[in-house]
């Protein structure tokens, strides 16, 4: 006990150095007690106990929650920290991409399959929607759900204020998920949006999917709704 309260202390302490080196780089407020601001603020909470109880709570109350890729995380405790909260805070998650992106929203695709999953992420995607400089929708035949047709998504975001267009991808080396990245790499995208597992958790866990392998593989910031 005593040397995991060290271990924790240490990244305690290396956060909150990472934490003030970013708010002096960036000129943000620290301002503990949120409230009306003509600006963007910042502030730091430390909370002890383990992540899979704290985050999704915490996640319910944010308009968006950013963790990293974990497939990047050397303790392997990623996996469960992210699926915590994407099943249990009904809230959108930003998997931040393993380096710091040059941009992130100027280029934004959408895999698009009907499923309430996707569709929740379309919605999440709104705000960088509007504000991107291309908007690209990807679907394929064989990652499709019952659910509206990708073609339905265009008049959908027109109504936003949003144009975009269209475009099938296929599989890569028979992977739906290699081909939905590799068709998003193509556009240039520097933002994916997409529903996760669709299927069970399960049955993606035993056979693979779409979600296990751009969670694996994904080099670009990705938003997942659950």
């Amino acid at each position: 006990m005593a040397s995991t309260e060290r271990e924790s202390g240490d990244q305690a302490r290396a956060l909150a150095a990472l934490f003030d080196a970013a708010v002096t780089k960036s000129g943000l407020t620290v301002e503990n007690a949120p409230g009306p601001s003509a600006g963007a603020t910042a502030a730091l909470e430390t909370i002890t106990g383990r992540d899979e109880d704290l985050l999704p709570a915490l996640a319910q109350l944010a308009d968006l929650t950013i963790l990293p890729n974990p497939s990047d995380d050397p303790d392997g405790t990623g996996a469960d920290r992210l699926h915590a909260v994407l099943f249990d805070s009904g809230r959108p998650v930003l998997i931040a991409p393993p380096s710091a992106p040059a941009s992130i929203g100027r280029r934004c695709c959408v895999a698009w399959n009907g499923s309430t999953e996707g569709a929740a992420a379309l919605d999440a995607m709104l705000p960088w929607l509007r504000r991107a400089d291309a908007v690209r929708v990807l679907h394929a035949a064989d990652y499709q759900r019952r659910g509206a047709a990708a073609d339905a998504v265009l008049p959908y975001l027109a109504l936003h204020g949003v144009a975009a267009d269209v475009v099938s991808f296929q599989p890569l080396n028979r992977d739906l998920g290699a081909g939905l990245l590799a068709a998003a790499a193509a556009f240039d995208a520097d933002l994916l949006g997409m529903g996760a597992y669709s299927h069970s958790r399960l049955r993606q866990l035993i056979l693979g999917g779409v979600t296990r392998h751009v969670l694996g593989h994904a080099r670009i910031g990705v938003l997942m709704c659950r």
